[in-house]
């Protein structure tokens, strides 16, 4: 999986199809990703403690890695990953224009 935490992401389909976000949580053993305002459910929350209020909570699911796709800025579009060696460092580049990502 070649998506991190904090990467850029831009989803390739379901019902949030070409919404932009930030990877929150990735999850390389499941194959999925969390990704902000992406998926999101509501989830009726009952008090736990006194004092406690419950309520109706919106929260990001996790979707397949697979239905994301990383973003290039500069392309301005859902890119797929190459690697180079930089520095003796692997460096993920953009596959259409060659820029770091």
């Amino acid at each position: 999986m070649n998506i991190k935490k904090n990467d850029t992401v831009i989803v390739l389909s379901g019902k949030d199809k070409g919404v932009k976000g930030k990877v929150l949580v990735a999850m390389p053993s499941e194959e999925k990703v969390i990704v902000e305002k992406v998926n999101v459910a509501t989830c009726h929350t009952k008090p736990r403690r006194q004092g406690e209020q419950g309520g109706i909570i919106k929260r990001e699911t996790p979707i397949r890695a697979c239905k994301v796709a990383l973003y290039c800025p500069k392309c301005e579009k859902g890119v797929r990953v190459g690697y180079k060696m930089a520095d003796g460092k692997k460096v993920r580049v953009c596959r259409k224009c060659g820029a770091e990502i």
